[in-house]
């Protein structure tokens, strides 16, 4: 029986590391940018530091703001992905599609920081979306299913080797015990 499940997990665990081989290292490796994100100015550009404890301009003041930045990108708001509001920090974040980041004084609506944020596109690498949206679900998913897998094969083969180990251990003992 354990020789069986021991081959069994064996042939498990190989093709299943085979499978997930490329998405895993994408997700690990991507996984690990993601870890020092706050660390790294390159991967998102450090929040700054505004005047206000809670904004005071209006909407229209960040859109005229964010046109007039040509990194941004920005004529309308179709163009704007999202607005972070930092109130403790007296700022405004305004992530444009394209991943440029504008950072603005909540107050004043000055410019105090412009930034290319890349921790988005990791992201999207991260959970296979970058690729094509159907690689999320038909590519980065079964992969993560094979890891579970090959995790239960690998505890498994862990068991039945340990347990194989110490009937060879106690066979020996008992039959090299002294009469």
């Amino acid at each position: 029986m354990f020789n069986y499940l021991r081959q069994f997990s064996r042939r498990i665990h190989l093709w299943l590391a085979l499978v997930s081989l490329i998405p895993a290292v994408i997700v690990i490796s991507s996984g690990i940018l993601l870890q020092v994100k706050k660390q790294s100015d390159w991967i998102q550009p450090p929040t700054q530091k505004g005047q206000a404890t809670s904004p005071s301009i209006d909407f229209e003041h960040i859109l005229s703001i964010a046109r007039s930045i040509p990194e941004l990108g920005v004529a309308d708001w179709q163009q704007i992905d999202r607005l972070d509001v930092r109130p403790s920090k007296g700022i405004i974040k305004i992530r444009a599609r394209n991943s440029w980041e504008a950072q603005i004084d909540a107050e004043s609506g000055k410019v105090l920081l412009l930034a290319y944020r890349r921790s988005n596109t990791i992201e999207s690498i991260h959970d296979g979306s970058w690729f094509a949206d159907s690689a999320k679900l038909w590519i980065f998913l079964p992969a993560a299913i094979a890891l579970l897998i090959m995790w239960c094969s690998g505890a498994i083969l862990l068991y039945t080797t340990l347990k194989s180990k110490y009937k060879k251990r106690r066979a020996r003992q008992h039959y090299h015990k002294p009469d």
